[in-house]
């Protein structure tokens, strides 16, 4: 549906994905390297491929998260012990892998031009405005990323990451504790994303814009984006 065809709508907050929205970063291609590197930190302790594995069926326990525990719990119980070894004996070396590793694999992401004065106009027009990216990284993971893509140093109402959030996209429990941790409405919302994921927040009421990506595989069963177009167009929406 095009941008400017639609009815404008009034907004109190704003919701943007990262990877692929604020960020240009195809997961596809980022986990990869991901995985390779931090299953190299802990070789010496398991098989790449066994560790891999492993890490994954966490991960799908996260996905799967009902909300009865926040996500780093629920992958905690899935993921410790491992290989015979301990939470306290692994979480030091992950927490190394992030602050030592884990900024190289920004080579494999490039800024939006448009993500910084994009979101600058939001505060400028006195938005809420909330990193929404589905909270499978810890809060580290997730403040780099918005690093490179130039926009970490902007006053977030709220940032989703494993530590804070119960639940993952496309969960609309996800997108309901996100209203809830800002005193707004699903109605008063607009979720700005590159994926169906984003855009099934709709289900909960909330207003969707679409930016078109490498991830964007929308069939039927996704609802139709309120809006869809560049993060200039989303400039120019919120101007309206």
């Amino acid at each position: 549906m095009s941008l400017f065809l639609h009815p404008p709508k009034s907004f109190q907050a704003i919701l943007f994905d990262l990877d692929g929205t604020l960020l240009d970063s195809n997961m596809d291609t980022f986990l990869p390297h991901y995985l390779q590197r931090l299953a190299g930190r802990v070789s010496h302790l398991s098989p790449p491929k066994a560790f891999i594995a492993h890490l994954l069926a966490a991960t799908d326990a996260m996905v799967a998260n009902d909300g009865h525990a926040t996500n780093e719990e629920v992958f905690a119980a899935a993921f410790y012990p491992f290989a015979g070894h301990t939470r306290a004996e692994l979480e030091p070396i992950f927490q190394d892998f992030y602050a030592n590793d884990f900024p190289a694999l920004s080579q494999h992401t490039q800024r939006k031009p448009d993500a910084r004065p994009v979101v600058q106009r939001a505060f400028d027009l006195g938005y809420d405005v909330v990193i929404a990216t589905n909270p499978l990284f810890p809060a580290t993971a997730v403040q780099q990323r918005l690093e490179w893509a130039g926009v970490a140093d902007f006053p977030y109402r709220w940032i989703t990451s494993y530590e804070n959030s119960r639940t993952c996209k496309p969960n609309l429990r996800y997108f309901d504790e996100i209203c809830r941790q800002i005193g707004q409405p699903p109605a008063a919302c607009l979720m700005v994303g590159d994926e169906a994921m984003d855009m099934v927040a709709s289900r909960l009421g909330m207003t969707t814009f679409l930016v078109p990506g490498a991830s964007t595989h929308l069939d039927d069963s996704v609802p139709e984006p309120t809006y869809r177009g560049s993060l200039a167009d989303l400039a120019g929406l919120l101007e309206r």
